[in-house]
């Protein structure tokens, strides 16, 4: 009977609406006549006062004021109270107009206007006293929190009381030490340690977006004094929303200068063909090439439920959904003559090494003659810029799949390309990719096993999605063809400490770190250079590199020799890459 209901807080208020009324009216009553109340006028009291509630209850039902909770009461809710006010009172004086003879002995109307005051002030009194009120249980209820960071969403944070009793704020910016957000007084973020010892801390939300390295070494601090509760800022579906701190956050390595102009320019209105769109880089730029105004999205993936899934996804009129495989020029071929593309990206690849390792035959065949395929046919149909996803792991390869991709980087640069531009664009791991660490990690995290890492010292670079995505469209739009452009990861990271921090992050204490060894052709660290004579362009964050010459007859000889067993497979692609030193372990 006590659990709080919508039904019951509406009885409340009914309850406590018609008692107010009758203090108020008999108060205006007191009020008219000094206090001195002749009882002529009191006959017509009960009549007045009956159809006055009657009439307040009516109209504060009607604009729904009683399905209100009161919690979150605002200004426009206030006016509602108002309005019914209003609504009721002119109600009871046209209704003393119109039937004046049920109204013996008159009563003097000026007691309607006093009672409007009085009404208006007790009713919307009781209101707000049940916000205060429970406010101050939620206060109580909720756990101290401290902000980082001065911003427009800590205002909004601050007023959350039922969620959050922030009792401190703290920045580095001088110019705002000792002001006052919401009534929370600023502090110097030097003071991080005191402020969360003496005012008991239990949740921190970051609220401004820092970068990676003050959000790690304000991570590390917070860890060190106790917190885990730890919250930032996302964006999510277009709407700012907080989340926990996750490895991506502390990951994060945002590049300082995407042109988002230069991207759209190279964007908008064009025809774009995806390889591979489904995949977790084709999917990505399949939303950016959308966002970009691209006229029309040709989606190409062999993977039925992935191309369902980028389809449903982006539900827009300009796209078109392709179940073809590269593989299959006479096919893929139907596609090109039916939407004539202004530019390829080409993404569609096999991308994991020791999937590639035991399926070296189709590696080649998807990788490279799928490659082979899509390039021959934008040559063949006039296509203005072909855009080849590369990877780091083409880099003094190791293992299949980065020799089949550097394959690709020396056939992009030696086919005879007449009008069309052909680039070749190479990065490392991007962070939530399928297959990738972090959701392997996740899911070893949530069954409770042991994280397995190879090796204590293997390093991996790590890019978000999106931001990679729109670097390869960045680095394509500024390409004249033949140039491997090389994105700018930042520095390398040690999968054991990415693994330790995502422990730390999941608060399981259980959870160890098992070294399995290296895999068959995996390398310890990656590389992005082939030399020093990469050179920068206009934009720090993409390099190009200097491609030796190939000589395309020569190298189609050579592809012609990818046939057989696998050991005649492994040196043929030997001899197409010299470097090639595979690691069978």
């Amino acid at each position: 009977m006590l659990k709080p209901s919508p039904w019951k807080r509406t009885l409340f208020f009914i309850f406590f609406d018609i008692a107010l009324s009758w203090a108020t009216l008999y108060l205006a009553y007191d009020l008219r006549f000094n206090f001195h109340i002749d009882a002529q006028y009191l006959e017509s009291f009960l009549l007045i006062f009956t159809l006055l509630s009657g009439l307040k209850i009516l109209a504060m039902a009607y604009f729904k004021i009683y399905s209100l909770s009161w919690k979150f009461i605002s200004l426009d809710d206030a006016k509602k109270i108002l309005y019914a006010h209003l609504m009721s009172y002119i109600s009871i004086l046209i209704i003393y107009y119109l039937f004046p003879s049920y109204f013996v002995p008159s009563f003097p109307r000026s007691v309607i206007i006093i009672d409007f005051v009085l009404s208006l002030l007790a009713l919307g009194t009781l209101r707000l006293a049940k916000r205060l009120f429970l406010e101050q249980i939620s206060q109580k209820e909720s756990i101290n929190t401290l902000l980082v960071g001065v911003s427009d969403f800590a205002q909004t944070v601050i007023k959350e009381r039922e969620k959050f009793n922030v009792v401190a704020i703290v920045d580095s910016n001088k110019m705002l030490i000792n002001t006052y957000v919401g009534n929370v007084k600023v502090l110097d973020i030097s003071l991080l340690k005191t402020v969360i010892k003496e005012r008991n801390i239990s949740s921190v939300v970051i609220t401004k977006a820092y970068d990676k390295s003050f959000l790690n070494d304000i991570y590390d601090e917070l860890h060190l004094l106790g917190i885990y509760d730890i919250k930032v800022v996302a964006l999510v579906e277009q709407n700012i929303e907080l989340k926990p701190i996750s490895i991506e956050d502390l990951l994060l390595r945002k590049p300082q200068d995407l042109d988002m102009i230069t991207i759209a320019n190279f964007i908008t209105g064009k025809v774009i063909l995806i390889t591979g769109a489904g995949g977790s880089i084709g999917s990505e730029l399949s939303r950016q090439v959308v966002q970009f105004g691209a006229k029309k999205i040709i989606l190409v993936d062999n993977s039925e439920y992935n191309l369902y899934s980028i389809n449903e996804e982006l539900n827009v009129y300009n796209c078109v959904a392709v179940m073809q495989n590269v593989q299959e020029k006479e096919i893929l071929s139907k596609t090109f003559e039916k939407y004539r593309p202004d530019i390829v990206i080409h993404a569609a690849a096999y991308k994991h090494v020791p999937l590639c390792e035991e399926n070296i035959q189709e590696a080649i065949k998807n990788n490279i003659f799928g490659t082979k395929n899509v390039i021959d046919l934008s040559i063949e149909y006039g296509v203005s810029k072909v855009v080849l996803i590369s990877t780091d792991k083409a880099v003094r390869p190791t293992n299949v799949m980065g020799t089949t991709k550097r394959i690709c980087e020396l056939y992009a640069h030696a086919v005879p390309t007449y009008e069309t531009e052909i680039v070749a664009v190479r990065f490392g791991n991007v962070l939530g990719s399928s297959g990738s660490v972090i959701p392997k990690f996740q899911s070893q995290i949530e069954k409770g096993e042991a994280i397995t890492v190879t090796h204590p010292e293997i390093t991996r670079y790590f890019m978000m999605i999106p931001e990679a995505c729109q670097l390869v469209l960045q680095a394509a739009s500024i390409a004249k063809g033949g140039e491997l452009f090389i994105l700018d990861m930042g520095e390398p990271i040690k999968i054991v400490d990415l693994a330790k921090k995502m422990i730390e992050l999941s608060g399981r204490e259980d959870i160890k770190i098992k070294f399995t060894g290296l895999r068959p052709g995996e390398k310890l660290y990656e590389e992005l250079l082939i030399d020093d004579a990469d050179l920068k362009t206009e934009y720090s964050s993409i390099m190009v590199s200097q491609n030796p010459p190939v000589d395309y007859d020569e190298l189609l000889e050579k592809l012609e020799k990818l046939k057989g067993d696998n050991e005649m497979l492994l040196l043929a692609l030997k001899e197409i890459v010299p470097e090639f030193n595979h690691q069978r372990n």
